[in-house]
């Protein structure tokens, strides 16, 4: 029982037939009010009619033991009752009456009533009530009509007449057995239907389980979903699992390619630094202090990198410390006094961005770096307040980078001029690092051609409030 409510199709019939059902007691409740209200009004102007027709005759002076009353005394039955409650008139047969203003059943002798001159009147109002009367033995439920009228002597009268409320009950009673009889039916076909259709459009989704228990089993990233034809929300999860899938692959294939270029990268210099220790072991005179710090140095920016490289995919968040740009890039300047080409610093004061200072630091570094690198007489770097945030360009005069490699040069491990040795080009993690960190700082890093030739490297924050 547990796993068949653990169902969807089985919640979704358990519900959809919970709410028909409720429904159908609301509905059904207020159709018997209704339909009870309406033949119960229907009594009462029976009831009306046959008290106004007796009220008529009194007010035109008809003694009492005279009035017409309804033959049918089992559907009408009539009692007129004076203004002492006393019983004038009543209906043949009648034995025990309730309802009315008086329960007497003993009427006064005839000629009670006055019958001087003039006419009588009958009230346009009536009054309802209902009772039990007995007649000739049996005893029904009435809908009285109480209706006043006055003898042409001025006597004040008031008329009772019923309707059997009979008819009202049976109707009500075989509506109520027939609604209770088609209740169950209806709730087995609302369950039924329910289940089919839940079940035809839940088919998709299974489709789209098996085939994700398969990926999984199979490990095979390349596989996707099948997708409905419908353009239902059903066919939206198939589209959004199956980009879901190949943002996966994507990102595993990276995560291949990372791993490889970086077991390529970190063998070089740990073979290059092996081998002069083996050398140096055996002939002591032929080691090449200096080529083994710059290997193990080359080993440790790269082991830095790729850690930094670690953090960020793992989701680290920058800080929300205040850095003035424009200060940073003079400090790191006076840093590089030393480099291979000149730097030329233009910095606005007072541009601040929200951010990790670190991290904002290593981006300075690794846009200089590349310029230097690739600068033949000189390299620009200028932080101003543009339109959009905080904007730091570092600009240099070499080859530039080619149109079609504006995208490329951002990847992890891509070197452009392959001609290069490994120690002048480095392993090609400068730039990925540093666009990384500024599309998690909110901004961006994009590349241009700059005049009249090298490369513009254009770094975007936000700008501190």
């Amino acid at each position: 029982m547990r796993r068949l409510l653990g169902s969807v199709r089985a919640r979704t019939a358990l519900g959809a037939t919970l709410v028909v059902a409720l429904a159908l007691v609301a509905a059904g409740a207020a159709l018997l009010l209704v339909l009870r209200g309406t033949l119960v009004e229907q009594a009462g102007l029976q009831a009306n009619v046959a008290a106004r027709s007796v009220a008529s005759q009194l007010a035109s002076g008809t003694p009492y033991d005279r009035l017409d009353l309804p033959d049918d005394t089992e559907e009408h039955p009539v009692q007129v009752v004076d203004a002492d409650g006393r019983v004038v008139a009543l209906g043949r047969g009648v034995e025990r009456i309730a309802g009315t203003a008086s329960p007497g059943v003993r009427v006064l002798p005839p000629g009670a009533a006055d019958r001087a001159g003039g006419a009588g009147t009958v009230a346009e109002a009536a009054a309802y009530s209902s009772g039990d009367v007995t007649v000739d033995g049996d005893t029904a439920t009435y809908r009285f009509a109480a209706v006043r009228a006055t003898t042409p002597g001025g006597d004040p009268l008031t008329v009772y007449a019923g309707a059997a409320l009979t008819g009202e009950k049976a109707t009500v009673s075989g509506v109520t057995e027939a609604m209770l009889a088609a209740f169950p039916v209806l709730l087995a076909v609302v369950a039924g239907v329910t289940w089919l259709v839940t079940r035809r459009a839940l088919r998709p989704v299974e489709g789209i389980r098996r085939e994700m228990a398969a990926i999984t089993a199979s490990e095979d990233l390349s596989r996707r979903v099948p997708v409905p034809l419908s353009r239902d929300e059903i066919a939206g999860l198939a589209r959004t699992t199956n980009e879901t899938l190949a943002a996966l692959e994507a990102s595993v294939e990276r995560q291949r390619r990372f791993v490889a270029d970086a077991s390529h990268e970190l063998r070089s210099p740990i073979a290059s630094l092996r081998t002069q220790l083996e050398v140096g072991a055996a002939h002591p005179e032929l080691l090449d202090v200096e080529g083994a710090v710059q290997d193990t140095v080359r080993l440790q920016r790269l082991a830095a990198d790729l850690l930094l490289l670690a953090r960020l995919d793992a989701g680290e968040r920058p800080g929300r410390a205040r850095v003035d740009l424009g200060r940073l890039l003079e400090q790191e300047a006076e840093r590089r006094g030393g480099d291979r080409v000149p730097l030329r610093v233009v910095a606005a004061p007072g541009v601040e961005v929200l951010g990790s200072r670190g991290q904002l630091t290593r981006v300075l570094a690794n846009l200089l770096d590349n310029a230097q690198r690739h600068a033949e007489t000189g390299v620009a770097a200028e932080v101003a307040a543009g339109s959009g945030g905080a904007v730091l360009t570092v600009t240099d005069d070499g080859a530039g980078v080619p149109e079609g490699e504006r995208e490329r040069v951002f990847e992890r491990f891509v070197r452009l001029d392959d001609a290069r040795t490994r120690d002048e080009g480095g392993a090609g993690l400068g730039l990925a690092i540093a666009r990384d960190i500024a599309r998690r700082h909110g901004g961006d890093l994009t590349t241009t051609p700059a005049h009249p030739q090298g490369a513009c490297f254009e770094l975007r924050l936000p700008e501190a409030d």
